[in-house]
């Protein structure tokens, strides 16, 4: 097992992969993520904004009504990826 580099870590460091689908409609793919697994859709306000909605938890069951809080996986967590750059 290779041993973890998670110094210097930032997800700031990786935002080329939030364009989106489509890079001039404004949504990311955060916002796009949440939306297509929202079990109640939420409102979409101007800007992309979302109110209202809820989401179910695939790992533990709960629901989660403030979009806000919610995190996107990735297949391979960013984490991860910086530990992958740093060695040499």
């Amino acid at each position: 097992m290779a041993v973890e580099h998670r110094e210097g870590y930032s997800r700031n460091l990786y935002k080329h992969w939030n364009k989106g689908l489509n890079a001039r409609d404004g949504w990311d793919t955060r916002r796009e993520v949440i939306l297509a697994e929202a079990i109640k859709a939420p409102q979409v306000a101007a800007g992309c904004k979302l109110t209202g909605g809820s989401w179910r938890s695939a790992y533990d069951n709960i629901v989660v009504t403030n979009a806000p809080r919610l995190d996107v996986d990735h297949f391979v967590p960013l984490a991860e990826v910086y530990d992958f750059e740093q060695v040499p």
